[in-house]
């Protein structure tokens, strides 16, 4: 499995026999504890600081797993540009409604009777969003782990986008209860790979990674696992955004208007803004507002483009990537200023 795994690109490294996590660093490292950009064991081939040793090289592959037949395969998700959502299942204290969601409100029309595991909190995001279940995604690789959990791979179509990993009770960065995500600073357990506790099992005929669903991009970038990029200490002065020819006539003008303004003022705030956040809440009001017939879908396009490339000019493909996805997800709910079904 790990020259197969390294054929397909994605780095491996070996995990300590019958466990889930990496192997044991060597005798010096484990008493020098240095950082691993530090290590010479590295460089030198070895295996040590797990994930970080992570490999394609088939002769190094080979001389870890001859060594080692027992050890099981780790996969380093961000050199790998994958993004795994690590679906757990374990039986645990279902929190306040509020905390299902991170960033969304529910409801109390919304009953939750029988939500017990991040299955029913990520079928709860998607229903919201009105997409399948990443867990029913037959198109891509899912790995079912012997806890009952789920992975669900994705390839990001777009590596200069990064995504950053995270647990699903972190209280700062989550997608939802229960749901982790495996990519950069990350790994994920390779499938066939065998602990004390079972066998991590593919599911279904899939056997690679789909691209990344646009709206689960969106969601992550929402959620915050997309690490803002540093910003220049000087940077020119950015010209005003420009005005699509066409403006929004009357009562959807005056909605959309604000919520551009919004975005634009972003650029004078370098993080910190929620610029994604509001692009998205802009985007997919946009969407239900041209699903409504109210304005043309061509237009908004280009007046949320120009407000978010003025305001985040160094993230122009990311910023598409939120726009279409959210203008996709409004559409699905078409939008009437008067309130009109």
């Amino acid at each position: 499995m790990a020259r197969w795994c390294a054929g397909a690109g994605w780095p491996v490294h070996p995990l300590a026999p019958g466990r889930k996590t990496p192997a044991a660093n060597c005798e010096a490292c484990r008493q020098d504890r240095h950082p691993p950009t530090a290590c010479p064991c590295i460089p030198a081939g070895r295996w040590c600081h797990g994930f970080h040793a992570a490999t394609t090289s088939a002769e190094r592959i080979d001389a870890w797993w001859t060594a080692q037949p027992r050890y099981g395969v780790g996969v380093s998700c961000g050199p790998a540009d994958l993004v795994v959502i690590d679906v757990d299942a374990h039986a645990a204290q279902v929190p306040d409604r509020s905390r299902l969601l991170p960033g969304i409100q529910i409801g109390p029309q919304v009953n939750l009777t029988g939500l017990a595991t991040g299955f029913d909190t990520l079928a709860l995001l998607a229903a919201l969003r009105r997409q399948p279940s990443p867990a029913d995604d037959d198109q891509t690789l899912r790995v079912q782990t012997p806890s009952g959990g789920l992975h669900v791979w994705y390839r990001n179509p777009y590596p200069e986008v990064r995504y950053r990993s995270s647990a699903g009770s972190s209280p700062k960065t989550a997608l939802a209860w229960q749901v982790d995500v495996r990519s950069d600073n990350g790994y994920i357990i390779a499938p066939t790979t065998t602990t004390t506790a079972g066998t991590y099992t593919p599911l279904g005929p899939a056997r690679y990674p789909a691209p990344l669903p646009q709206w689960l991009a969106a969601e992550l970038a929402r959620t915050g696992h997309t690490p803002a990029p540093e910003t220049p200490a000087t940077a020119a002065p950015v010209p005003p955004p420009r005005r699509a020819h066409r403006r929004a006539p009357g009562a959807a003008h005056r909605i959309l208007e604000p919520l551009l303004a919004e975005i634009a003022a972003c650029a004078a705030i370098p993080e910190g803004a929620g610029f994604t956040e509001k692009l998205n809440r802009a985007a997919f009001t946009a969407g239900g507002l041209a699903s409504g017939g109210h304005l043309a879908e061509t237009d908004v396009r280009a007046l949320l483009l120009d407000a978010a490339h003025h305001a985040r000019p160094h993230q122009q493909r990311r910023n598409v990537t939120i726009i279409e996805s959210a203008l996709s997800a409004g559409a699905q709910r078409p939008f009437h200023p008067q309130g009109r079904a």
